[in-house]
């Protein structure tokens, strides 16, 4: 079991957006013997066709963490589960039949909650969106995570499909602050100028330790420069497509350090081809 490596707040972690209200008090519950119908916020991660008519559907709920679930789509076009609702990252209110022993939870109803309004149709949005649905499909999985986990990936992809200026930070920022839900998010208690990351250790240190996951002066000071960033702010802080890949490699090693099953995520060399500029 992991612990958290800093003690610090995280500032901005939810940021707010064009009026959202958070997701306190999306999840309703009712009870049946060993079934309970639950009706709770959801993002979708990844979905895929099983036989004639349905889905097998990866969410992330406000009220079960990481959900494994089967969709029976409709026929009708009036009625029913479309397949329309479980794009990868949309927000939706589903109603699930939670059973505990079954391997896969049924949904009975869902509807999008949050409909995008630039996130499918812009480009550079959508390749964002879709390194997060892979990024978050591996980084969740097995992974207890509660409501404001979930509350802050939701209020991130607000704040992406609502933004008008620049978002070629937004993935590195997006990942440095879900670690902290994850449990390694980097204690900087320690740092000072010319100290080196440790990545296995998820601090900074003044000595080199005695392996090689350890960055140099020059990117140690860019990661504390991206624990500073926030959603807002993140458009003031420049660096080339070359730093900016680089970090996104750096943030990735830092995930398989801590999580030994993250894999190599194929969509990374599409992000990478988007921000040539600042």
């Amino acid at each position: 079991m992991r612990i958290f490596a800093g003690n610090k707040p995280l500032p901005d972690a939810m940021p707010r957006n064009n009026g959202c209200h958070g997701t306190a008090g999306l999840t309703t519950r009712k009870q049946h013997h060993d079934a309970m119908l639950t009706t709770t916020r959801a993002i979708v991660l990844h979905s895929f066709k099983y036989g004639e008519s349905k889905l097998i559907v990866e969410l992330l709920t406000a009220s079960h963490g990481r959900m494994s679930c089967i969709a029976t789509l409709s026929k009708s076009p009036r009625a029913g589960l479309k397949k329309q609702c479980f794009q990868p990252l949309f927000i939706v209110e589903a109603v699930i039949d939670v059973r505990q022993r079954a391997r896969l939870q049924r949904i009975k109803e869902a509807r999008v909650a949050v409909p995008y309004a630039t996130i499918p149709f812009e480009p550079t949005k959508l390749a964002v969106a879709m390194f997060l649905a892979e990024f978050m499909r591996c980084a969740t999985r097995g992974e207890p995570l509660d409501e404001p986990a979930f509350a802050y990936v939701e209020n991130s992809l607000r704040w992406l499909d609502g933004c008008t200026g620049s978002t070629a930070n937004f993935h590195l920022v997006f990942m440095m602050r879900m670690a902290r839900f994850l449990g390694f998010y980097p204690n900087t208690d320690g740092y000072r100028p010319g100290c080196r990351f440790d990545l296995r250790a998820s601090c900074f240190s003044t000595d080199a330790p005695m392996h090689a996951d350890c960055l140099p002066h020059e990117e140690s000071q860019r990661i504390t420069m991206l624990l500073r960033m926030n959603y807002p702010t993140m458009h003031l802080y420049k660096m080339t497509r070359a730093e900016r890949n680089r970090m996104a490699d750096v943030i990735l090693r830092y995930y398989q350090i801590h999580m030994p099953d993250f894999p190599e995520l194929k969509s990374l060399a599409v992000l990478k081809e988007l921000f040539a500029g600042g």
